[in-house]
């Protein structure tokens, strides 16, 4: 099976779409998430819509689908998330908000492959960014191999009898073959709002009997996703780091 799998779209239908219409040429069998479909950008019900639209799928939830939907009030979000994530919650069809309440929460096996997580599979808040976090996820689980997010960064922690290493991608795409016996932490990066200095959108596609990882960046109209965020009113900063992959 070829799963796409997605993870930070945060709103950003230019983004989404530019994913969407590349792997229209490329096969793939199930769409995967793993959280944070909305917050920050300005169109939540677009964004929302579109992955509802992707089948089979099977997702998550992440920190800011739960503040958006009303599930939690964001208490330690910064000034300009929170104020993104309430304009977000009034802005939402009845519809798409109930959907995004019904998420459940991660971690979850997909078909017996792999798991997947928002966060970590300890903590669906918590982040990884290196290897000390990501050995401790891997001391308090199981998983042969996991998905995560959250990070907005892309990148593979290897863990193997001898040493836990570091995959750093490369794009605009990067092949990686997972090996027998070493287990794996995988970010795809984010779609929507990439924080690695670069600001090309990625994400990931994994074939399950090829045990391939391909990680793959996107340009996409990032002008007119940074003008949708100007008119709507919300914090330029949050339009101005879409250049800035920060």
């Amino acid at each position: 099976m070829r799963y796409l799998i997605l993870s930070d779209i945060h709103s950003n239908r230019e983004a989404f779409g530019a994913i969407v219409s590349f792997v229209k040429r490329k096969k793939w069998d199930k769409a995967v998430f793993l959280g944070d479909l909305v917050g920050y950008g300005a169109n939540p019900n677009q964004t929302v819509d579109l992955l509802r639209s992707l089948r089979p799928l099977v997702a998550i939830r992440g920190n800011h689908d739960k503040v958006c939907s009303g599930l939690e009030e964001g208490e330690l979000f910064n000034r300009m998330a929170l104020e993104a994530a309430l304009w977000t919650r009034q802005k939402l069809t009845r519809s798409n908000l109930q959907w995004l309440k019904a998420l459940p929460k991660g971690p979850a096996v997909v078909d017996g492959q792999f798991a997947i997580s928002h966060g970590t599979p300890v903590d669906e808040d918590a982040y990884i960014f290196g290897e000390l976090e990501a050995l401790n996820v891997f001391r308090h689980t199981d998983f042969p191999i996991c998905f995560f997010g959250h990070s907005h960064f892309p990148v593979i922690f290897a863990l193997s009898p001898d040493a836990i290493t570091t995959v750093l991608t490369v794009a605009p795409s990067f092949r990686f073959k997972l090996k027998e016996g070493v287990r794996y932490l995988i970010n795809p990066g984010s779609v929507g709002q990439p924080r690695d200095g670069n600001p090309l959108c990625s994400f990931a596609i994994f074939d399950s009997d090829t045990r391939v990882v391909t990680i793959h960046r996107l340009p996409y109209k990032l002008k007119q996703a940074q003008k949708k965020i100007m008119d709507a009113g919300l914090p330029r900063p949050l339009a101005d780091r879409l250049a800035l992959g920060r």
